[in-house]
């Protein structure tokens, strides 16, 4: 008779790149052992074509894009609303014990967003709550710069990414294929 392991909390993070394309890494090598993956990027919104979201259709991986998109660029109600509806919709998918890996991705960009109050939305102790108390078989993984403190003790690992050289310093552009 096996045991059942309680999954795991996993938070990427830092100024540097990586995080996000770390988690999805994550998602294809548990895709690779037939698991049952959800995604929800919390600050991309669905304007953007990202080569990600194209293969994990193909792939049969529920990926959602709630966000509005860049913070300094929306309309606060938007932004809102999208952190409201991922949430939401991020409580019910890590609470429905179906999924065996549940991806946050920029779940931490928006503990740091200073131009409305994010705590009437999501508190981190909300967060951690969820966190703490979904299903044993549910992994999870959080991504985005600024990682609160509390999550960072919380997550049974952190990884930081840190930039110590990135080529949009001299003034090259996103690319298809390499940041979205």
């Amino acid at each position: 008779m096996s045991e059942t392991k309680r999954g795991v909390v996993l938070c990427y993070t830092g100024n540097g790149k990586g995080k996000s394309t770390a988690a999805f890494g994550l998602a294809i090598r548990s895709l690779g052992h037939g698991k049952n993956i959800c995604i929800i990027q919390f600050i991309k919104s669905t304007d953007i074509k990202i080569g990600e979201r194209e293969i994990f259709k193909k792939l049969g991986v529920e990926m959602y894009q709630m966000g509005a998109g860049f913070t300094n660029v929306r309309d606060i109600d938007m932004h809102k609303k999208g952190i409201e509806d991922a949430w939401s919709l991020a409580k019910s998918k890590i609470n429905s014990g179906e999924y065996d890996l549940v991806i946050l991705d920029e779940i931490n960009n928006v503990f740091a967003i200073d131009r409305f109050s994010v705590e009437e939305i999501i508190s981190i102790d909300e967060c951690i709550n969820t966190f703490n108390n979904r299903p044993d078989r549910t992994n999870i993984v959080i991504t985005g710069r600024n990682a609160p403190k509390e999550i960072m003790d919380f997550a049974d690992l952190v990884t930081v990414c840190e930039e110590k050289k990135h080529y949009f310093n001299s003034g090259r552009k996103a690319e298809k294929g390499i940041e979205y």
